[in-house]
């Protein structure tokens, strides 16, 4: 049994309701383990060819409606939650909400979170169903629970590079509930507030001020050696959700006024490999996904930097007023 509700059942309907001949399914990494099992019972149950896209999939910033424009007729995408953005196949979103009980982890957080009073509560897509329970909890352990909310969020999430939910929450400490330490970390940099992370897989709690700590001396480190940069690639991504060109053309402009040498390159994933032929160029600065520069920053050679950390390196920005960067959906990046 998988750890996730798959919803089949919505699945077929869907399918079937469309009379669909061609279905397109795509995952996120820790979900791709289910894809064959989902396409024999598409196959079985519908009269559809299931079309699996092997790519990476990095969020609901990177549906592969482009590449499986006029080969599908529907993508049930599992994992996240919908973006404002116009996607060119008709799309099923399929949260995929975990079936993890966190009942201990949440009586072993109340010793993490037994000098706090006012608890802020975020989560990520396959959780937002347990923010109840976990509320509930947290009041009967006698905690008031705050959840943020925002114009492009669910109350509580947290989506993708966007913390709009967490700012100005009105809190002491902020509890979050999901696994990796991305979401963690942009959370206690965005809001400035003690972190407690409750990973409900392995059933780990943590504080994340040393690792925020961590990373930010990991960020002052590219930061510094960017300093001496002369000739800047700008890396700019085809994928819809985080494609960011007006950006992109704005960093060019501000580089070469700054009497550097600057070049845009268009890519779909950002990686090592793709940065290799651009041997003379000194850094680079990214203007997709934030993770890639934060997660990744150990895999480049060179400093790869977000358009925060660049305003910093040019004296635009002071290190006391790091954030991280964030794609605000409701903002038009074109």
């Amino acid at each position: 049994m998988s750890m996730y509700n798959l919803d089949l059942d919505k699945v077929i309907r869907k399918i079937t309701s469309m009379d669909a001949q061609t279905v397109g399914l795509q995952f996120p990494e820790g979900l791709k383990m289910q894809a064959i099992k989902i396409a024999r019972q598409i196959e079985e149950e519908t009269d559809a060819t299931v079309v699996i896209s092997g790519d990476p999939c990095f969020g609901a910033c990177d549906v592969s409606d482009y590449k499986m424009k006029g080969s599908v007729d529907l993508i049930v995408h599992y994992g996240h939650t919908p973006l404002p953005l116009k996607y060119e196949v008709p799309t099923l979103f399929i949260e995929a909400y975990s079936n993890i009980d966190i009942k201990k982890d949440l009586e072993k957080s109340i010793e993490y979170l037994k000098d706090y009073y006012r608890i802020g509560l975020v989560t990520t897509t396959q959780h937002l169903h347990l923010l109840n329970e976990t509320k509930d909890y947290l009041e009967d352990n006698g905690k008031e629970v705050v959840l943020g909310s925002s114009p492009s969020t669910r109350k509580g999430q947290v989506l993708g590079c966007n913390f709009s939910s967490i700012k100005n929450l009105d809190a002491e400490v902020i509890l979050f509930i999901g696994t990796g330490n991305f979401h963690p970390l942009g959370i206690k940099l965005f809001s400035n507030t003690p972190v407690i992370a409750l990973d409900p897989y392995n059933s780990e709690i943590r504080s994340m001020d040393e690792f925020a700590d961590r990373i930010l001396r990991i960020r002052f480190a590219r930061i510094t050696k960017a300093r001496g940069a002369k000739k800047w690639g700008i890396l700019v991504s085809t994928k819809e959700g985080q494609y960011r060109m007006t950006l992109a053309k704005e960093i060019k402009k501000i580089l070469e006024d700054s009497k550097m040498e600057a070049y845009i390159i268009l890519v779909d994933n950002v990686s090592p490999d793709v940065l290799l032929p651009y041997l003379e160029l000194d850094a680079f600065v990214v203007s997709a996904c934030p993770r890639i520069a934060i997660d990744d920053s150990q895999m480049y050679k060179k400093p790869l930097l977000t358009p925060q950390e660049l305003e910093i390196v040019l004296n635009k920005r002071k290190w006391e007023n790091y954030q991280l960067d964030e794609i605000l959906f409701h903002e038009h990046y074109k």
